[in-house]
């Protein structure tokens, strides 16, 4: 069986003392105390959760989200408040945070149907393209890999990691799922959350004294669907609960009606929310072996997620596919991304830079003062300047890609631009923060409209992306065909 979950206390989950857990693991004074790990190059652990909106953690202002690790990982490191990911599903955005690149030079546009995920017919996507994994490997880091992968071969270790388990393909129930660690069928009962902390804390196991740095990533199958299955002891907290950060909307037009079932639907937003704290309690069963094992202090956490996630925000359920077209709206790409390193990082910092996951393989590697591998077809930032404390020149504009769909995001304003079989979007950020009214065809925006249409263009021509007429071109996945969802 697997590990039982965390030991309840109240409304929280903790292996001690919470007061205790946050002093000493987590928020941690800024300073820097010599000691034996101080010489030594830090490890990390990555955390990325699925399908999770920033909006759905306390941290990120859900008083009612049951998230106490999450949330002392923000009090005791940084966050970002501008976070992005470049694409709104989950197989696209990993490879662009596995490899700075965009879908149509990754070659990912959607999500991997399970003929090009696992099995003797798919393919390894991430093939051919540099990844931060890779650089990490080759420059001394034991690489593990604990829960969803949804690149390709995923059953299959590559990248530079050498621990490895996972349940091929991107969901899947969560009750008894049928792991393959290290090449071998893993059977075993359990509860799938519980079960990738489980090998994550057994490769933390292989690293006790061990020198050399680890980085281990934990991409948990939470809160994606389906919401089969999540223990009492995670549903508990939410029996009584109003679920007031669930917007409660006119349904959208647009909707996709394969997940209808979940609108305004309470036990929906119950199970949701359940497995949120779910894997926020390995998140913290993680972090406290951490401490035992003596590397805390040597060690960077990030938490983040692949993609956001609407549950009645602007009236659907489901995130860039939970509409068709595709849409772009803040809570399906705005995602928590905290960094946390006692020591090293300042606490309780809520930085506000507009970051992409497209930054992420830059910036993991200029903080651990890893070479970075050119590479023409990446178009990211490091922002580890400001996790330094510094005050870099940052110009605040993002880009987005998935399938049909390119977007590009200013301070004050945001373009959808979508092939010609479906209309445009023109969003004034600062009057309509909301994303209530398009503005694409009013003429008083025309002339903002005409300078975003032409910077959105350039950007993609500089990267090598073929124009959005041609997008198909940039793939040859099996694409889901979206029409039979629509109402």
């Amino acid at each position: 069986m697997a590990s039982a979950p965390y030991i309840q206390t109240r409304c929280y989950y903790a292996p001690m003392n919470r007061r205790r857990f946050v002093s000493s693991a987590l928020a941690a004074p800024f300073v820097h105390t010599p000691s034996r790990s101080a010489t030594r190059r830090p490890n990390v652990v990555m955390f990325m959760t699925d399908d999770h909106g920033a909006w759905a953690t306390g941290a990120y202002g859900c008083a009612e989200m049951h998230t106490p690790n999450i949330d002392a990982l923000a009090r005791g490191g940084a966050r970002f408040d501008r976070a992005f990911a470049c694409t709104p599903v989950c197989s696209p955005s990993r490879m662009t945070y596995m490899t700075g690149r965009l879908p149509s030079t990754h070659h990912v546009q959607d999500w991997l149907r399970p003929v090009n995920s696992f099995g003797g017919k798919a393919e390894r996507w991430l093939s051919g393209h540099p990844t931060y994994s890779e650089a990490l490997a080759k420059n001394g880091y034991t690489l593990g890999m604990s829960g969803k992968w949804h690149m390709g071969q995923d059953e299959k270790a590559q990248a530079g990691f050498s621990y490895w388990a996972t349940v091929p393909g991107g969901g899947g129930t969560y009750r008894n799922a049928e792991f393959v660690k290290n090449g071998q069928p893993d059977h075993k009962e359990g509860y799938k959350t519980d079960r990738v902390g489980d090998h994550a804390l057994e490769f933390l196991d292989t690293r006790k004294g061990k020198d050399d740095p680890f980085y281990l990533l934990v991409p948990f199958y939470a809160p994606h669907t389906p919401f089969d299955y999540q223990p009492e002891v995670y549903r508990k907290p939410y029996e009584n609960s109003s679920f007031s950060c669930f917007p409660d909307l006119p349904r959208h037009p647009w909707s996709n009606k394969g997940l209808s079932a979940h609108y305004r639907n309470r036990q929906s937003m119950h199970a949701y929310s359940a497995l949120i704290t779910g894997l926020d309690a390995n998140i913290g069963r993680i972090v406290q072996r951490l401490g035992e094992m003596g590397v805390r202090d040597n060690t960077l956490v990030v938490f983040t997620a692949d993609q956001g996630w609407n549950a009645g925000h602007h009236g659907f359920w489901g995130k860039g596919n939970g509409t068709f077209p595709f849409n772009m709206y803040e809570e399906s790409i705005r995602v928590p991304m905290i960094w946390n390193h006692p020591g090293h990082i300042k606490p309780s910092q809520a930085l506000n830079p507009m970051v992409s996951s497209y930054d992420y393989f830059p910036t993991i590697l200029d903080y651990l003062n890893v070479p970075t591998p050119p590479d023409p077809k990446r178009v990211g930032r490091s922002y580890a300047g400001f996790l330094r404390g510094q005050k870099p020149r940052w110009n605040n504009r993002l880009y987005f890609e998935y399938s049909m769909v390119r977007g590009l995001r200013t301070e004050t304003m945001k373009l959808v631009e979508r092939s010609k079989e479906w209309p445009g979007e023109l969003y004034d950020l600062e009057a309509d923060p909301g994303e209530t009214k398009n503005v694409y065809e009013t003429p008083a925006y025309r002339p903002q409209l005409n300078a975003l249409q032409n910077e959105l263009s350039r950007f993609f021509l500089r990267a090598g992306a073929p124009p959005l007429e041609n997008w198909r071109s940039s793939t040859t996945q099996e694409l889901t065909q979206y029409e039979r969802f629509l109402p």
